[in-house]
């Protein structure tokens, strides 16, 4: 049996080495190392400030709750991305619009955006998803026409740029995760990033639970037996030193690491043009993909929804033969709109976003990863061709994707 993972992080001994730092110095909690991560991330993407949290999706919560994102208020959200970004919506009382994607590029559809605004919308998270970025152009003159913020959710999107600017520096601000699955990782991770300076300082601020310096800063200066003024209502979403230790030897190696995935990639690239059944991801010169996921589409015809409860059967076959010789795929995300707590409170159908509908039970992620060989790339799309060739013409029982629909 082969054992090829959906991904690998890449730790060496320089990231033993600087964890252990911490340790010997006493100071675990946000610290010197937090700041060095967040400034090679600056460097790195060419944002002004970065501020690094505990996940993308706390540094979701606290950019919105920055913004002054509030309930009544409505924004717009991909109805194919994870779960946290409408989350982080709901959390703060507002309410997510859920916005069909474009099933060629598995991101938010620009004219769908256009016509979800309403009087109440008062920003948009775009998603870059699977480290490709969102159009951003059309969204930024359709936010900057109606009066909105863009906050950029980039939790995919590490090395990811679009004509010729990283991700996460577009909008007004971006979230980023450094969860396993990304290729830069801190085991949880995140880091809010913005050219704000005003608003740099309030993310910082409430991530520390309101807080009007760090205790880093605080036990730095004199009189640091005094506690810190609390103008804000925070959280507490701060990184620890260890991770921001990791952090820091992560970025180091980068380049190296996306190296490794972008040739994974390439070899995929070229390997695939002879399955017509299965669609690789997107490709265009302005669009520098940060290769997080090698996302396809299962496409043996064309899917739509009168079809799809099929397709989904037949790509579950294919995948648990994957899984049968030791080749781990995973699905692209989920449709939130779909899942039981957005279908039951606001009564979505398949209908109401079939592109997102589609993406979740057609889409098929292949094993990526820095190191991966070309040889680990041809046993998958061998074993890809055979699953496809032994699957049922049709399966032998197809139930409905979802009973409720």
């Amino acid at each position: 049996m082969h054992q090829i993972p959906i991904t690998k992080a890449i730790f060496d001994e320089d990231d033993l080495a600087l964890i252990l730092e911490p340790l010997r110095s006493g100071w675990v909690v946000q610290g010197r190392y937090v700041r060095e991560f967040e400034e090679l991330f600056c460097h790195y993407t060419g944002v002004a400030s970065s501020a690094a949290t505990t996940s993308c999706t706390t540094a979701l919560h606290i950019g919105a709750a920055a913004l002054g994102l509030k309930p009544g208020d409505e924004v717009l959200v991909p109805a194919f991305t994870w779960i946290s970004t409408a989350n982080i919506v709901e959390h703060l009382g507002a309410k997510p619009v859920f916005v069909d994607v474009d099933l060629e590029t598995f991101n938010i559809d620009v004219e769908a955006a256009a016509r979800a605004i309403t009087p109440r919308t008062v920003g948009m998270i775009p998603v870059h998803l699977f480290g490709l970025s969102a159009d951003m152009d059309p969204l930024l003159a359709l936010a900057t026409q109606h009066g909105l913020w863009v906050m950029e959710d980039a939790a995919c999107g590490f090395d990811t740029w679009y004509k010729g600017k990283h991700v996460g520096t577009l909008g007004t601000l971006g979230a980023f995760s450094f969860h396993p699955r990304k290729a830069i990782t801190t085991g949880e991770g995140g880091m809010i990033t913005t050219n704000d300076s005003a608003l740099a300082s309030l993310c910082r601020t409430l991530r520390d639970h309101g807080a009007s310096r760090s205790d880093l800063e605080r036990h730095q200066q004199q009189y640091s037996f005094l506690l810190a003024e609390y103008k804000h209502l925070g959280f507490n979403y701060r990184m620890t030193d260890l991770q921001g230790a990791l952090g820091v030897t992560q970025m180091r190696k980068a380049d190296r690491i996306q190296n490794g995935r972008k040739a994974a990639a390439t070899c995929y690239d070229a390997l695939l043009p002879g399955i017509d059944w299965l669609r690789p991801p997107f490709r265009h010169a302005d669009y520098g993909h940060g290769q997080q996921s090698y996302v396809c589409l299962f496409q043996p015809e064309t899917p739509t929804l009168a079809n799809i409860d099929v397709l989904f059967a037949q790509r579950n076959h294919i995948m648990h033969a994957l899984e049968q010789q030791g080749i781990v795929t995973r699905q692209g995300t989920h449709a939130p709109p779909h899942l039981h707590y957005y279908r039951e409170k606001y009564g979505y159908r398949r209908e109401d976003f079939p592109n997102a509908f589609i993406a979740e039970h057609a889409s098929i992620t292949l094993p990526m990863y820095a190191g991966m060989t070309g040889d680990e790339c041809e046993i998958v799309v061998a074993g890809l061709q055979d699953a496809f060739e032994s699957m049922p013409t049709m399966c032998d029982t197809v139930h409905p994707v979802h009973p409720a629909f």
